[in-house]
Order: C-alpha cells, then sequence, then structure tokens
C-alpha cells in the first residue's frame, strides 16, 4: 500500500519495535496526526482469546470520561411513557413498531446507537438482518437492552462506547480526538483497558493482551506496553 509522504515522515518518528508506556504513546499519536481535520484517536486491541467459543468471548461497554469527541445519535424502541421518558433524556428519535418499515423498506439509518427495552426485542429482532451487520443491535452486555431509557441515553450521550471481538479477536475502540488533551486520551484509554483487563474470560489462557496499538485515523500505529493494566 503507497502511503503519502506526509504519513512516511510522520511514520519515521515511531519505532515499530518499541512499546510505549501510555503517556509517550499518546503524545507521538498526537504529533504523527497530519490530516487536515480532527482525526478520531483508536486503540486496537488483539486478545488470546477465541472468539468462536463462547466461553471465550469479550463483549461490554464503558463511559469514557472525556467523552469520544463525536455526537451519538440515539434511537429508542419503547413503549408509552418510555417512549416520552427517552425523549427526555435527549434521544435524537423513540418509537415502536411504527419505525419498523421506516428501516426495513426506507432504508431509514440516521442513528449511531440503538437502545431498546426488553418488551421490544421481539419487534426489533425483525431488524436483525439489517442492524446486525452494521453492529447496532441492542445487547444487554452493552446496557442497550433496558428499562432505564434514561440512564442508557445519558451514558451513551456522555461518551460511552461498546468494545467487542471481531473476527480475528481485535477489538477497536475509539477513545477520543487528536484535539484532546494528552491527560484527556489517556483517562480514556486506562478507562477502556481497566474494562477489558475486567473482562477477560476465566476460559482464556496465556498471554491476554497480545499487542495493543493507537493511531489517529491516517497515523501510524503506536504499540502499547499493556503491563500497567495487567
Amino acid at each position: 500500500m503507497k502511503r503519502g509522504k506526509k504519513y512516511t515522515e510522520a511514520a519515521k518518528k515511531v519505532d515499530r519495535m518499541k512499546q510505549y508506556d501510555v503517556e509517550e504513546a499518546v503524545k507521538l499519536v498526537k504529533e504523527t496526526a497530519v490530516a487536515k481535520f480532527d482525526e478520531t484517536v483508536e486503540a486496537h486491541i488483539r486478545l488470546g482469546v477465541d472468539g468462536r467459543h463462547a466461553d471465550q468471548q469479550v463483549r461490554g461497554a464503558v463511559v469514557l470520561p472525556n467523552g469520544t469527541g463525536k455526537t451519538v445519535r440515539v434511537l429508542v424502541f419503547a413503549k408509552g411513557e418510555k417512549i416520552d421518558e427517552a425523549l427526555a433524556a435527549g434521544a435524537d428519535h423513540a418509537g415502536g413498531e411504527e419505525l419498523i418499515p421506516k428501516i426495513q423498506n426506507d432504508g431509514w439509518l440516521d442513528f449511531d446507537v440503538v437502545v431498546a427495552t426488553p418488551d421490544m426485542m421481539g419487534v426489533v429482532g425483525r431488524l436483525g438482518r439489517v442492524l446486525g451487520p452494521k453492529g447496532l443491535m441492542p445487547n444487554p452486555k452493552a446496557g442497550t437492552v433496558t428499562m432505564d431509557v434514561t440512564k442508557a441515553v445519558n451514558d451513551i450521550k456522555a461518551g460511552k462506547v461498546e468494545y467487542r471481538l471481531d473476527k480475528a479477536n481485535i477489538v477497536h475502540v475509539p477513545v477520543g480526538k487528536v484535539s484532546f488533551s494528552e491527560e484527556q486520551l489517556v483517562q480514556n484509554i486506562d478507562a477502556l483497558m481497566e474494562a477489558i483487563t475486567k473482562a477477560k474470560p476465566s476460559a482464556a489462557k496465556g498471554q491476554y493482551y497480545r499487542s495493543v496499538s493507537l493511531s489517529s485515523t491516517m497515523g501510524p500505529g503506536v504499540k502499547l506496553n499493556t503491563m500497567k493494566y495487567i
């Protein structure tokens, strides 16, 4: 893959063989972000588990103390007064069964996170083929299937992020923007890593953190020393 001149120059600042402490890694990510827009900073965490086995799944959610820097649009599936409660909490959209054809037939997807009350999951399940591949299906482990829609909406708006394994047993999570201060990014990364450490399945054997790297949207990866999180 051919890289641009700016990327090549930025990549020279990173020692690819070294694992950096989190403060040092964040500083480098900020220095090597060369795009003209406010890039997202992402953590890529390769875990020593096999997600094909149910007892080695790693999935959950964590509220980042400083948010993600992104405005998140929330859709809530609920009934009766729970719809009003969701809208009062700041949900961008809330409703019931009438939203199904809008999503299924009209391709309406003006939302980033879907929350549902448990009594609506039978209805939401019909959207599995649309929402599933996009990672938008509500899930109890992520706190998006709940009767407490106020808390769910507040947490998401405050910077709650989901983490889950992809097919290669890697977790990809946004941890803020390049415009964040170093301290804000470090706090967010610490919160994420602590959550993933706590989520370690008892069936996981051997080294849990195989490799962790941080990067901005267009920048090179910076390897993280994980000793403080074990």
